[in-house]
C-alpha cells in the first residue's frame, strides 16, 4: 500500500499493511532529529518517520503583518506574538490582545476582521496533484482553523472568552462569526481550487482541560453546534472527511460532534481513564476514527522505551483493521528521549532505518526551526 491507501483503507475499516502515522514534534525536537539521521529539512524528516499526511496552502498575498521593536510580529487580528523563552526551546505566545478591554460593539474595531481574499488559492490543485503523485493523503487546515476559544484569547484574553460564552456578550460573539466566516470562506474556496482532491479538512477547539471539559454542554450547543455542523456539511460536499484538533478530556463533546459530522479526532490526549484510547474505541470507534493518543506527557516523555513499544503494539492490536492514526498525543516536546521517539515510529513499522540519497536528495518542507504561525491565527 501507498500512504493514501493505507490511509483511507484504515480510514474505512478495511485494514491496512502498517498502521497509518502522523507525526508531530516542536521545532526542537524536529531539529534534534533531523541532527540525529543526519537530514536536512522536515520533508526528509517526514518520509524518515513515515507520515502518511501532507498538507496544502494558499499562498498569503494580505495586508503585511508588521514586525516590532520589541520582537513582536503582527497576527491576521492584529494581535502580536513574541518568543518566551524555556529551558531547551521557545514559544510564540501573545503579547498585546486589542480586543481585551472592548466592552461594546461600537468600539470593536473591524479593520482587523481578515477575509478569505486575502489568499491566492490558484496553485492549490496543483499542490495537491504534486501530493497524489506522491501518494500521500492530501490534508488542508491546521489546530488553529475556527479555534474560537484558544485563538479568540489570544486577542481578547482567556478569562475574559470564558466569561464571553456564558454571558453571551456580543463582542465576543461578533468575534467569534466573523472567525468563522473568515476560515469557513478559507476552506471553501480551498476545496473547491482542489477540485476533489483534498481528502482531509483539519480545524481545531481545545474543548477538554486535563481532567475535564471546559464548557458545558448547553455554550456548546449554543455557539458551536451549529458552525461545526455548518462547516462539515460544507466539506463533506467537496467530498473530504473532517478531522478536527482537541486537546483535553473531551468526551462529553464527542456523541454531540459525531453527530454534526466529524470523521476524525485529533490528536487524543489520555489523561484520565474515560479518555484511554481503549475505551474511546468501544465508546465511539464505530462511528470515528482517532489520531495520535500517544502520550507526550508521560510515556513519550517519561517512559522507557519498552513501555513505547507495548503502548504502540496495543494500539495496533485494538485498531488492527483501522480506525487509528498513530502519532503523539501532540507536539513531541523538548526533553523527550530520542530513544523513544525511534521506539515509536519503529514500532509502528514506518521508521526508514536505511536512509540512502532517495531520501537525503528531497527538498522542501518547512524549516524545522520555523513555528508554524497559522496554528496561532
Amino acid at each position: 500500500m501507498n500512504s493514501r491507501e493505507r490511509v483511507l483503507s484504515a480510514f474505512s475499516g478495511k485494514g491496512y499493511d502498517r498502521i497509518p502515522v502522523k507525526h508531530e514534534g516542536t521545532p526542537e525536537i524536529n531539529q534534534m532529529m533531523m541532527d540525529y539521521f543526519g537530514l536536512d529539512n522536515m520533508e526528509q524528516l517526514l518520509l524518515v518517520v513515515g507520515d502518511d499526511f501532507r498538507y496544502v496552502e494558499p499562498v498569503y498575498i494580505g495586508p503585511e503583518l508588521r514586525k516590532f521593536d520589541d520582537g513582536s510580529v503582527e497576527g491576521y487580528w492584529g494581535e502580536r506574538y513574541i518568543y518566551v523563552e524555556f529551558e531547551g526551546g521557545k514559544y510564540l505566545e501573545s503579547t498585546y490582545l486589542p480586543f481585551a478591554n472592548v466592552n461594546s460593539l461600537d468600539d470593536l474595531d473591524r479593520s482587523h476582521f481578515p477575509t478569505a481574499d486575502w489568499f491566492d488559492y490558484s496553485t492549490i490543485k496543483a499542490q495537491c496533484e504534486k501530493t497524489r503523485e506522491r501518494e500521500f493523503a492530501v490534508c488542508f487546515g491546521t489546530a488553529g482553523d475556527m479555534d474560537f476559544i484558544n485563538s479568540i484569547a489570544r486577542a481578547r484574553g482567556t478569562e475574559q472568552v470564558l466569561i464571553d460564552l456564558i454571558t453571551d456578550d456580543p463582542v465576543y460573539l461578533e468575534i467569534m462569526d466573523a472567525r468563522f466566516q473568515f476560515y469557513y470562506d478559507m476552506h471553501e474556496k480551498v476545496l473547491q481550487a482542489a477540485d476533489g482532491l483534498i481528502d482531509f479538512t483539519h480545524i481545531g477547539e481545545d474543548l477538554g482541560t486535563q481532567t475535564s471539559q471546559v464548557i458545558d454542554l448547553d455554550i456548546f450547543e449554543r455557539h458551536f453546534a451549529p458552525k461545526f455542523k455548518k462547516y462539515f456539511d460544507m466539506a463533506h460536499s467537496y467530498g473530504a472527511k473532517t478531522m478536527m484538533h482537541m486537546c483535553g478530556c473531551v468526551g462529553a463533546f464527542l456523541p454531540r460532534l459525531i453527530e454534526l459530522g466529524l470523521d476524525v479526532y485529533d490528536v487524543v490526549q489520555p489523561t484520565t481513564p474515560e479518555m484511554d484510547i481503549a475505551v474511546l474505541k468501544k465508546n465511539f470507534g464505530e462511528t470515528l476514527t482517532f489520531c495520535g493518543s500517544v502520550c507526550v506527557q508521560t510515556t513519550l516523555a517519561y517512559g522507557t522505551v519498552e513501555d513505547v513499544i507495548n503502548e504502540v503494539n496495543r494500539r495496533k492490536k485494538l485498531f488492527a483493521k483501522g480506525g487509528q492514526f498513530l502519532g503523539p498525543s501532540h507536539a513531541i516536546q523538548v526533553g523527550t528521549p530520542i530513544e523513544n521517539i525511534i521506539a515509536l515510529y519503529k514500532t509502528a513499522g514506518s521508521l526508514v532505518e536505511n536512509i540512502d540519497d532517495s531520501i537525503l536528495s528531497v527538498k522542501g518542507g518547512k524549516d524545522a526551526g520555523e513555528i508554524n504561525m497559522s496554528k496561532l491565527f
